[in-house]
């Protein structure tokens, strides 16, 4: 049996297991996908671990928070295969859609406190000054691409009474309005941040009522933290890769 040259510590499955809350059936699964570096065996075929495996586990599990599991995953697998570089690449990319996710809270809130209220008119009126000017407004298509979804989606929010579009009275296309193209990007801002339809309905139907930022707030304070329990996850994933890394370098 090889001994770990730091400390000549030698591990079992579940030493490892119970020292996470883990099952030893887990650790054996991290293993075989590669998220922990092979195991000595001993000379009746039982795997010991060593103070490297254990800083593997604790890097995995600390990157999990932050990463996802499949990206934490892969992250590992990169390290334990030598190609640091991708492993950091991997690192990048989550930072990356952090900060995206970041610049699409702040779209959102830049575009609540743009929004004022709309006062209702006569549906007459709309009604003759459809009729004299023809449709005021954007089609679906335009709007969907300006937005980068698919008119598909826009119809789905429809019915979820997301948007209310009208019809042209002569060609029965959809046509958007100011207010119908303020919601659906609402909709899209508050989809991207992770919110279901249903949870998105009502936040709309109370901003085209309050017209401002206001009921929206508790909401966009949730998101905000979720935001910020991520960024603090990634840190703490990053110190525990790093401490693996020197733990690989001092092994090598």
């Amino acid at each position: 049996m090889v001994r770990n040259p730091q400390s000549g510590t030698r591990l079992r499955p579940v030493d490892l297991a119970r020292a996470h809350g883990l099952s030893t059936q887990a650790i054996r699964n991290y293993e075989a996908d590669g998220i922990l570096p092979a195991a000595d065996r001993t000379p009746h075929g039982y795997r010991t671990y060593t103070p490297l495996h254990a800083g593997a586990l604790r890097a995995f599990l600390a990157l999990v928070p932050g990463h996802g599991h499949r990206t934490a995953a892969s992250i590992m697998r990169a390290v334990n295969q030598g190609a640091i570089d991708e492993a950091l690449r991997l690192v990048d990319e989550s930072h990356a859609q952090l900060l995206d996710d970041r610049e699409t809270l702040r779209a959102v809130e830049r575009a609540l406190r743009d929004l004022a209220p709309t006062p209702p008119s006569e549906p007459a009126a709309d009604a003759t000054a459809a009729a004299r000017s023809g449709p005021a407004g954007t089609f679906i298509g335009p709007l969907a691409g300006r937005l980068g979804i698919r008119p598909a989606t826009l119809r789905t929010w429809e019915r979820a009474g997301l948007v209310s579009p009208r019809r042209d009275p002569r060609t029965g296309y959809r046509v958007y309005d100011e207010a119908d193209v303020r919601d659906a990007r609402l909709a899209h801002q508050l989809r991207r941040g992770g919110y279901l339809l249903e949870q998105i309905a009502p936040l709309i139907d109370q901003v085209r009522s309050a017209g401002g930022l206001e009921p929206l707030e508790t909401a966009l304070r949730d998101w905000h933290a979720r935001l910020s329990a991520r960024g603090r996850a990634l840190l703490t994933g990053a110190a525990e890769l790093d401490a693996y890394l020197r733990l690989r370098d001092d092994r090598g």
